[in-house]
């Protein structure tokens, strides 16, 4: 079956909460919890939130969208970083933060986030931004290797709260204008 990227909707909404509840876990370090999880789900990637983000004029939402079957998305923010580790570390000025990159498990490896991760630094280049940035847990190694291949790269830490878990991510960032 063929697909397509294509900015999402309001109607993708449940969609995204459905994949994300799949995706999301799998990005998580081994030990954590299945509340923390929860948690996160529930207060970050719940179909109310993501309704949320297309309300907010600085999210931009990406998906992968298979005949109607959402195989994975991508979530833009352009806004200037909060967090002040991140903003100490970051050199691409204007940038956006990718703040979500999934794509569903039965479809790793086949190249599709690949195109998502195409089609995000494009989105980001076409509003602007001069770079993007990241954060992505410190034991996702198979997460750290597909953002080095496209083109990120490591430049500072910061604290992630995951439920009632504080973890460390990598904040990897990279210029736009040339994919790898």
């Amino acid at each position: 079956m063929t697909h397509v990227i294509r900015t999402a909707t309001a109607d993708d909404a449940g969609r995204l909460a459905a994949l994300a509840a799949v995706t999301f876990p799998l990005a998580c370090p081994p030990g954590s919890s299945p509340a923390d999880i929860s948690a996160h789900l529930a207060s970050t990637l719940s179909e109310a939130r993501f309704r949320s983000y297309f309300a907010d004029p600085d999210t931009t939402v990406l998906v992968i969208d298979a005949g109607g079957e959402l195989r994975g998305y991508s979530l833009l923010v352009a806004q200037a970083p909060q967090d002040q580790d991140v903003a100490a570390v970051l050199t691409e000025l204007p940038c956006q933060e990718l703040s979500k990159c999934y794509v569903h498990p039965d479809h790793h490896g086949l190249g599709a986030a690949t195109e998502l991760m195409h089609a995000s630094i494009d989105a980001a280049s076409a509003a602007g931004a001069r770079g993007l940035w990241l954060g992505v847990n410190n034991q996702n190694a198979r997460a750290i290797r597909f953002y080095e291949k496209s083109g990120f790269r490591q430049v500072g830490t910061k604290s992630f709260i995951l439920g009632n878990t504080v973890e460390h991510d990598f904040v990897m960032e990279r210029p736009l204008g040339r994919i790898p």
